[in-house]
């Protein structure tokens, strides 16, 4: 008799250990996906791993930076090798940074921005898709930010790492439908998550304001549009970018 469990999808969530990522895991793992949880921080996947756990969902562990080859390699292998399938791969895991005028900002702080939010979502998206093309079909949700299709001042890295994902993106989408496989985005407004510093924290009020909706997002808002985006609910949506800000690029 087969094993139903085997029968259930994987899916795969890079900063899958808080905010965003972590609400997205929750989410998946309660519509009956085995999760494979990537993040650098392992005490946080860990602790994301026994919430779904302890709902009686399905979850592992990879603690690894997919900043590099190696991780980002590594973190789709783990999914093959632990459920021996890859079904949806949300790319989450991203890096802010300090307020700095372009000309102010040096080498190293543009270099680990890019590393993160578009070196490592092409690293994790080549790997990915190198599965899914095998098996015939897929769905890719990227995590951008309403920084890639507008500006702020002051975070000109990671502006140009978002753009850089909303193109990736809408390629990827391009090179992969004829294959079964679908590749969107969502633009998050400023959401409540540990990625705020304690200086933004306490603007929250004015940056709420900037919202149509007068308010900044929840992490639970963004993972409800991923799952959707992700299952087969939205069967002919590729290559879109999904505002879910609250109103904010209305403006």
């Amino acid at each position: 008799m087969t094993d139903p469990v085997l029968d259930q999808p994987v899916a795969l969530v890079t900063g899958g250990g808080s905010g965003i990522g972590a609400a997205t895991v929750l989410l998946l793992a309660a519509s009956e996906y085995r999760v494979v949880i990537v993040d650098l921080a392992a005490d946080h996947a860990h602790h994301v791993a026994q919430q779904v756990q302890q709902e009686g969902g399905i979850a592992v562990v990879a603690a690894l930076d997919i900043s590099t080859v190696a991780g980002a390699e590594a973190s789709v292998a783990v999914a093959v090798d632990t459920y021996e399938r890859l079904d949806v791969a949300v790319n989450c895991a991203g890096i802010a940074h300090a307020l700095l005028p372009l000309h102010e900002i040096d080498d190293d702080v543009w270099s680990h921005v890019q590393s993160v939010n578009l070196d490592g979502m092409f690293r994790c998206l080549r790997a990915e898709l190198a599965v899914m093309v095998k098996a015939g079909s897929g769905s890719i949700v990227n995590v951008a930010s309403i920084m890639g299709t507008v500006a702020s001042a002051g975070v000109s890295p990671y502006v140009a790492s978002k753009h850089g994902v909303v193109g990736l993106t809408r390629a990827a989408a391009q090179d992969y439908g004829a294959a079964g496989i679908r590749v969107n985005a969502v633009a998050p407004g400023y959401v409540d998550t540990p990625l705020m510093d304690a200086g933004t924290r306490e603007q929250l009020g004015e940056i709420g304001a900037l919202h149509s909706l007068g308010r900044v997002g929840r992490a639970e808002e963004i993972a409800e549009v991923i799952g959707f985006l992700a299952s087969a609910k939205a069967s002919f949506m590729t290559g879109a970018i999904v505002a879910v800000d609250g109103g904010y690029t209305a403006r």
